[in-house]
Parts: C-alpha cells; structure tokens; sequence
C-alpha cells in the first residue's frame, strides 16, 4: 500500500453567509492520480485554495510528506511542492513561453541580469525527463489550449511540484488533447509525482484516476477506489439523488424556418478564411448540433452569428428579417440570445452582483424599466426567481459573481439567456465546468425551449452532448460544413470521419 503523501485533516473554512468546507478530511497516496469531485459549490475549490495558500483555513490541520505544515501564501505552498494548475490559465499572451515559465520564479542570475540560458537547458531537460514539450519562442497567444496546459504544469514543475492539483483540466481541451494530457499524468506519476485531479466529467475520471473524494455542500461525502466505481454510483454520492445521465426527450416537430444562413464567410484573427460560404437553417422547434473539432470555425460562426464578428460575405436572416447589418444589440432586440463558449471573457461582469449580472438580457424592458427607470424591485424579484429555479449557489444575490465558483457562474449565464425564452438560443458549450446534476438541469432547459417552438443552435466539443441534444447535426471542418445528418441510429464512428475531414458529402441526409 503506498504511503500518505497528503492529508489535510477537520479542515473548516467559511465564509460570510456559507460553511464552504465544514470538517473535511482528505487521504491522498503518493505516486497516485486522485480525483476530488463534487457540485458547483461543494467546496472544491475551497479546499484546493486553502492547500494552495490562497485562503487560511478556520481550523484544521495539513500534513504533507509526513509534516504538518503550516501553509499561509502561495509561496508556502511552491516551497513545499504543491503546484496547481487552474482552470483559467494564469498566462501572460503577449510573452514567450521560455517568459511565462520563468516569470516569478527563482531563476538563474548573471550579475543584475536573468540567466536565459541555463533556465531554457533546465526547462528543457523538466520536457525531455516527462517526455512531452512545446515552443519556447512561441508567444502563447499563438498558442492552442492543450499546448497552454502542457505550459502550466511545465511551470509548475520548474518550480519543483512534487503534488500538482489539476483544476478541471479538460473543461476546454478536444477529445485527443485530453486523452495527450492523460498520457502526461501517466508519465508524471511513474516518475514519482502526485496528481490531484478536479473535474465533473465522471467517464475521464473512471479513465485516469486511482481513487475518488466525493464532496457535497461543504462535507466529504464518500471515498471510493474508481475500480469499485460506475458512472452512476459517482453520480448519485454527488448530487444525493438518482442522476439521469442520458436526455430523455420527445421527437421533434420543426415548423418555419427561424434562422437561416446564406453563403457566410468570415476570417479569423489572423485575417485567414474561417468560415466559407456556409448555408445552413434551424426551425423553430429544433436543436441543430454542430459537431466538429475545436478550431475549426465554430468560434468564428458565433460571433458572426451574434454580431461580435465582422462577416466577409453572405447574409443572415432571423424570421425572414435580413439582420446581416445589425449590430449586437439589435440582433439581441429581434430575439438572438448567446452563451458563450467563454464566460470570463463574454458572459459575466467577475466585479457585479448575481443581480446586476442576471439582469443584463431585461434592464430596458418592461416591467423591470420605465421611462428610463430601473424598477429595482421588480428586478430583485426576477434574480431571486433565476437564482431558485436554476440552483444557483450562491450567499446572496448581491454577492459578486468573480466569488462564485466557476460552475455557478456558468448558470448565472444560462440562466439570464434561456429565462428571455429568446425566439433562437445560440449556446456554446453551455454545460463547461458544470457538475453532473446541473448538466442535467441544463439540457433539459434547452429541450423544454424547443418544446415551446424555439430554434436551438447548440455548438459543444463534447461528442456525447451533441449526440444526446441535438435533433440535427451538421459536422464541420476546417471552416466548411462537410456533413448533414437526421440525429437517427447515428454512427458515432462514422460521424468521427467527418469530424477529422476523413469523409465528406454535399448533403449527407
């Protein structure tokens, strides 16, 4: 049996209005990839931040290596071995790679000046020695998502992590940049590291893990080895209830035409074609998948679509109306209501309120404004009401979204854009860094829209979420539609030709 390397033991650290970790004790063995899962708002991320040196715990005590150590900073933490990776990248886009890593770092000096050449040789020789490498000159904004991960834990690492915590690391990766981060930890734990692995997708951590902590609002609810576990068991120990884990929905009936899409082309920040000449619809009543690896065009397609991207060529029609020349807030006017596949960046204020943040798709409608005014109770009525239905967690709703967890703040987003029952929903992977109970939730949000006649455009880098909601599904690759296929007995397999530009057709129906 291999020894305790961790062990944080009666942690309790609250906050004003919530106990987020109430006496959590957590074993983690040496040489092991062990998951820690739970809820938006089960504590996770609680936990991980008091190991971390982000926040002291109330009471409670950690040992690691055999010590208890007392961890007050960030610095504490690095001193010891404890690295994390978050699930958004503490990365500067405009600097190098070779920049980023050493960044903050104790690095080898030349008089006053940094000594680039011998931290380059140690970084290189960190990459050769866990078999996995990337561009040192490359700027990171050049970058993709799996190669700013691969930069992370190298970061980490240079800064000698014998325990890397691991924060939803696969929320934004494809399916083969996943399954390279998994041959990572695998290469990592033989040579002799630590894994604590975060995440809501229950098949990755049946696929990578040893053992699995289960936390549900603010307690460990249950510690289990993932060869004694099954989807459904991880599910329930989470939510305290039977999960559905496959959508249960009725065939769809698609009426008019809602959206349509006319030879659309558009570039992308590069200034190189991104979209080309695409024709595509969705009807009222249904949701269209679009299926395809990431980077290739569906980015781009959203913000044309929503107005956030200037099209090269071809029109948009919603209802009939040609809105090409709309800007986003008249495309939101006419009925157009986005999630965004980035929160951070598109879906939230970090520095509002729950309130203030819900309110963005009503505040110049009626009840909640009249002439000019802001009814503000009217307003709190309507938070409070989103905040029920779609169990957000959260104090208050004037607690400031940037406190919340990630989940949380990703129903936030799904909340104040479904809630408008808006005539199309453009939702970009609308279940990122949710748990399984709220992913749940969500998709059968999106299907009772569709059962009131709303068209649904649903882009998803998960496989499995495409294939569960959508009625029809268009793949895409490299920029272009190059399948089209009715969601009956689909061939997971052959939809994956497509996918990776294998096989294509005019029309596949």
């Amino acid at each position: 049996m291999s020894e305790t390397v961790l062990s944080m033991q009666h942690i309790v650290k609250a906050f004003p209005g919530v106990i987020a970790n109430n006496d959590v004790t957590l074993e983690v063995k040496k040489q092991s990839i062990h998951a820690l899962i739970g809820e938006n708002g089960a504590g996770k991320s609680t936990l991980m931040n008091v190991l971390c040196g982000l926040h002291a715990p109330d009471s409670g005590r950690i040992v690691f290596n055999g010590q208890e150590v007392g961890i007050r900073s960030t610095y504490d933490a690095i001193r010891l071995g404890i690295g994390m990776v978050h699930q958004h990248f503490m990365l500067v886009s405009d600097l190098t790679v070779l920049e980023n890593i050493i960044l903050g770092a104790d690095t080898p000096h030349k008089g006053a000046l940094t000594d680039y050449k011998t931290s380059r040789k140690r970084i290189e020789e960190i990459m050769e020695q866990y078999s996995f490498h990337v561009d040192l000159d490359k700027k990171v904004f050049e970058m993709s998502v799996g190669e700013m991960q691969r930069v992370e834990i190298i970061k980490a690492l240079y800064r000698g992590a014998e325990l890397l915590i691991l924060d939803e690391p696969t929320a934004v990766l494809t399916p083969s940049e996943t399954q390279a981060l998994f041959g990572v930890c695998r290469s990592l734990t033989a040579m002799g590291k630590t894994i604590l692995f975060i995440s809501h997708k229950l098949k990755e951590v049946l696929e990578i893990s040893d053992e699995i902590t289960v936390m549900r609002a603010g307690k460990v609810t249950g510690h289990i080895r993932t060869d004694e576990a099954d989807e459904i068991k991880l599910a329930t120990m989470m939510v305290g209830r039977d999960v559905v884990l496959r959508v249960r929905k009725d065939e769809a009936k698609p009426k008019g035409e809602v959206l349509r899409v006319e030879k659309l082309s558009a570039l992308n920040d590069r200034k190189l074609p991104a979209i080309k000449d695409i024709t595509f619809s969705v009807r009222a009543g249904e949701i269209v998948g679009i299926a395809g690896v990431d980077g290739n065009g569906q980015t781009e397609l959203v913000e044309t679509l929503t107005g956030l991207r200037k099209q090269t060529g071809g029109s948009i029609y919603l209802n009939g109306e040609n809105i090409t020349a709309c800007d986003c807030l008249k495309r939101r006017h006419h009925g157009i209501s986005h999630v965004p596949a980035d929160r951070m960046v598109f879906g939230i204020n970090r520095k509002c309120s729950v309130e203030e943040n819900l309110m963005l798709s009503v505040y110049n409608r009626k009840p909640y404004c009249r002439f000019g005014f802001l009814n503000k109770g009217r307003i709190r009525e309507y938070a409070m009401e989103l905040v029920r239905r779609f169990g957000i967690i959260a104090a208050s709703i004037e607690t400031l979204v940037g406190n919340m967890s990630g989940g949380n703040m990703q129903k936030v987003v799904v909340a104040r854009e479904i809630a408008i029952e808006p005539e199309l929903l453009i939702a970009a992977q609308p279940t990122r860094g949710v748990d399984v109970g709220a992913i749940e939730f969500i998709h059968n949000e999106i299907i009772k829209l569709r059962d009131k006649d709303k068209a649904v455009l649903l882009i998803s880098m998960e496989l499995d979420e495409v294939l569960s909601l959508s009625d029809r599904i268009l793949v895409f690759y490299e920029g272009e539609i190059v399948g089209e296929f009715e969601n009956k007995n689909l061939d997971e397999l052959e939809l994956g030709l497509y996918m990776t530009g294998a096989k294509r057709m005019e029309r596949a129906i």
